[in-house]
């Protein structure tokens, strides 16, 4: 195949990054090289106003199926996309904290909501105003996301649905303005049936309660959030369609997104390597190691780009969280093996705050945080049962 990007892909490359370079400054110093899994709680605040700074530009959106600067947006090709990702990771710009509502809710609003709908929620969006958080996971409902028990009723007042019930793993619920939830709309409903797609504002005090989750790595992006008849203020693709609409979101974790997040990762398979040329005695094993994991991150990418923007395939996100989640996990256990006994030690002063008693460097928050790569987004064991029976047509498990 031909992995080139082409003509135009190429031509936005200088322009980009000379975007990124006259921005790139000021108070947007401060946050360079920082956020990111495992690191959101650095310069929350500057990376919120940089999120803005980006919708001015019209950086957001880019890869939204509308027509360029219908919200201020920029139209980028698949490849071009791609070009913009990696010059921004280049320059080591801050950490996006807009992901969720770009990337996941943008798009799943285009296909599946009313043009009201995206009239309400996609200009906020596209100028970086309004963080967005995923309601999916419960306590019970984990990567069965079938399982989902927290219930909507609507009020027979307003008309609206009012949110009951439990969340997990909300990654930036603390900080996001919105949240998007799956919930039950039809009593007694089972399974795939009576679930709906709602959005739910995030500031109504005494109705949400948001509980961060205090990770090994001491920090939490993560949280529990509590509803106790929060109002929806949409239904979307329709009550009792949300297994439709949530799926169609999920199919969007894959593509461009695969080959930004390809990007940090080949990041920090570099400082990786660089702790293991200048280490006192490198061990030959070690080396080997390395040395597949780079080849599987290029195999990986090049996967990536030969299923870009392909449709209709159940089996393309399970095959890339299934590669990337245990090369992660096995990068994490490398990026101690290398410094040997030093990597147990916490770095700087001790501190009661601090976890561990004392702060973490980066090749120690990789480690604790990759512990979690084969769970989040769908365990390894849901992955393979997806593969195996909407790809092989094997049989089902018995319940």
């Amino acid at each position: 195949m031909d992995f080139s990007f082409g003509t135009e892909a190429e031509e936005l490359r200088p322009r980009a990054r000379a975007w990124l370079a006259q921005h790139l400054t000021g108070p947007y110093e401060r946050a360079v090289g920082l956020g990111g899994p495992g690191s959101e709680h650095q310069e929350v605040a500057t990376r919120r106003a940089w999120e803005r700074e980006l919708g001015r530009g019209g950086w957001i959106g880019t890869g939204w199926d509308l027509p360029a600067g219908t919200y201020g947006q920029q139209r980028l090709s698949l490849t071009g996309q791609v070009v913009w990702a990696e010059e921004y990771a280049a320059l080591r710009a801050p950490g996006r904290v807009g992901h969720i509502g770009e990337n996941l809710l943008a798009p799943t609003l285009i296909a599946y909501g009313t043009p009201e709908q995206q009239a309400r929620h996609l200009p906020a969006i596209a100028r970086g105003e309004e963080l967005w958080c995923q309601g999916y996971s419960e306590p019970g409902a984990g990567s069965d996301l079938a399982a989902v028990r927290t219930t909507a009723v609507r009020d027979p007042a307003d008309g609206l649905p009012r949110v009951t019930g439990q969340k997990i793993w909300t990654s930036l619920a603390h900080d996001a303005d919105r949240c998007f939830v799956l919930a039950r709309t039809e009593a007694g409903s089972r399974r795939h049936r009576g679930l709906s797609f709602l959005l739910v504002p995030m500031d109504q005090p005494g109705r949400i309660e948001v509980r961060p989750i205090r990770q090994m790595s001491g920090t939490a992006e993560f949280n529990e959030v509590f509803f106790d008849g929060a109002v929806a203020t949409d239904v979307v693709g329709g009550e009792g369609n949300g297994w439709t609409v949530a799926m169609g979101l999920l199919a969007l974790e894959r593509g461009v997104s695969t080959l930004v997040q390809q990007i940090g990762f080949a990041a920090e398979l570099e400082r990786v390597v660089h702790a293991y040329a200048t280490s006192a005695a490198p061990d030959p094993a070690l080396r080997d190691e390395l040395v597949r994991q780079w080849a599987e991150l290029r195999t990986m990418r090049w996967n990536a780009l030969r299923t870009l923007g392909t449709t209709g395939d159940p089996g393309a996100p399970s095959v890339a969280k299934l590669l990337w989640g245990r090369w992660h996990r096995r990068l994490g256990e490398l990026a101690v093996a290398v410094r040997g006994a030093a990597a147990t030690a916490g770095t700087g002063p001790w501190s009661p705050q601090a976890p561990y008693g004392a702060a973490l460097d980066e090749e120690q928050r990789l480690f604790l945080f990759t512990r979690a790569d084969t769970i989040y987004g769908g365990s390894d064991e849901i992955q393979r049962n997806i593969i195996a029976e909407r790809v092989l047509g094997l049989p089902k498990e018995p319940r």
